[in-house]
């Protein structure tokens, strides 16, 4: 059994996360592809476009989202479904 990802870091490093830069003015959100940044409660409220591998999915990061990771808020997988059989 594996221990979580927040479990892998010492608590006297704190938590990782890159420094980002300020807002842009247009209202688009700051973009990363830093996944495994902590959100922090300075970022609540914040936009960030968070990359994942294929595009910038936006993520507006509310109070709930503090000490998780940006990266558990943009999917990297689409979820497949089957379609029907057409019938003759």
């Amino acid at each position: 059994m594996h221990a979580s990802k927040t479990a892998l870091r010492s608590v006297w490093k704190g938590p990782f996360f890159t420094p980002m830069p300020a807002a842009p003015a247009d209202g688009s959100g700051v973009m990363t592809m830093s996944r495994a940044s902590t959100i922090l409660p300075s970022h609540v409220g914040r936009k960030f476009m968070v990359h994942n591998g294929k595009e910038y999915l936006p993520v507006l990061v509310t109070e709930q989202m503090v000490n998780r990771k940006l990266g558990e808020f943009a999917m990297t997988r689409k979820v497949y479904v089957f379609k029907a059989d057409k019938k003759k």
